[in-house]
C-alpha cells in the first residue's frame, strides 16, 4: 500500500514538474519515474477514477486532475490567516524590536486582526478588534493601493470629502503600488511611524497588511530601508502560505 502511494505520488509529481509542459504521455512519465510501463498505466487508470489525473481524448496524454484544485481550495477556505500570520509576526517583532501589525480591509474600514508586541514599543498602540478608515496608516494605504483602483476611488471618495486631500490620495496610491509598501508618520498616534506592505491571498487579490510601528524618533535612512525590506519579505510569506503565487 505505502509503495503504491509512493509511486503514485512520483507520477504527480512529475507532472506538475515542469511550468512549461502541462501534458505528458504515459511514456514520457514511465521514464522519470523510473516505472514499467505496466505499472504506470495501473497507477494512472485508479487516479483517473479519481479525478486526480485527466486524460486528454485527441491526445492520449495526461495531466494533473481537477481533484487538487478542490482540495486546495477547500483547505485555504478553512485556513485561519491569524494563526498563519501569527507565526510569521513573532519572528518579525523579535528581529525589529517593535510591534507587529496585522490588518484586514472591511468596506471602507481595516481591523486590526492581530498584534505582536516588541520589547522596545512605545504604549501607545493599536487595540485589537478597532476598525481604521482606509486612507489612514501605512497599512491601511497599501490595502487601497493593492485594491481595484475604480473600488479605491470609490471608497476614497466616501472616506475624504475635501477634493485637494482626495486628489492627493489618489495620486500617491499607484506610487505605492509599485514600490510594494507605505510609509506613514503620526497619521493615527502622534509620534509614532508605520511601516507596511500588502498580503496577498488567492487570485492575488489584496487580503490585508502587515505593518511595522515605531517610535518616530528612533527613524533613519537605514533602520527605514532595512524595515521596509523586512515588512515585505514577511508579508510576502504570508501571502505565499494562505495561496498567493510566489
Amino acid at each position: 500500500m505505502v509503495q503504491s502511494i509512493d509511486r503514485a505520488m512520483s507520477i504527480i509529481s512529475v507532472l506538475v514538474s515542469d511550468p512549461n509542459k502541462q501534458h505528458w504521455s504515459i511514456s514520457e512519465i514511465a521514464e522519470q519515474t523510473d516505472l514499467p510501463l505496466s505499472t504506470v498505466h495501473r497507477l494512472i487508470s485508479s487516479l483517473i477514477k479519481h479525478g486526480l489525473i485527466l486524460q486528454l481524448p485527441e491526445s492520449k496524454q495526461y495531466k494533473v486532475g481537477y481533484t487538487w484544485m478542490e482540495i486546495g481550495l477547500r483547505i485555504l477556505d478553512k485556513m485561519d490567516m491569524r494563526a498563519v500570520a501569527r507565526t510569521v509576526m513573532e519572528r518579525l517583532a523579535a528581529d525589529v524590536k517593535e510591534t507587529v501589525y496585522l490588518n484586514i480591509p472591511q468596506g471602507s474600514h481595516a481591523i486590526v486582526l492581530e498584534r505582536v508586541e516588541g520589547p522596545m514599543s512605545v504604549r501607545s498602540m493599536d487595540n485589537l478588534g478597532e476598525r481604521i478608515p482606509l486612507h489612514i496608516g501605512a497599512a491601511n494605504k497599501t490595502i487601497l493601493a493593492s485594491m481595484n483602483p475604480t473600488e479605491a476611488e470609490q471608497i476614497v471618495t466616501g472616506l475624504i470629502p475635501d477634493t485637494e486631500k482626495r486628489r492627493e490620495l489618489l495620486e500617491r496610491l499607484p506610487e505605492i503600488r509599485h514600490n510594494g509598501y507605505a510609509v506613514s508618520y503620526g497619521e493615527k498616534t502622534e509620534g509614532t511611524a508605520s511601516i507596511a506592505a500588502p498580503i496577498f491571498g488567492v487570485n492575488q487579490k489584496v487580503v490585508g497588511a502587515l505593518s511595522i510601528g515605531v517610535p518616530s524618533y528612533r527613524i533613519n535612512e537605514q533602520l527605514l530601508s532595512s524595515l521596509i525590506e523586512q515588512a515585505q519579505q514577511s508579508a510576502k510569506e504570508i501571502s505565499h502560505k494562505i495561496g498567493a503565487l510566489p
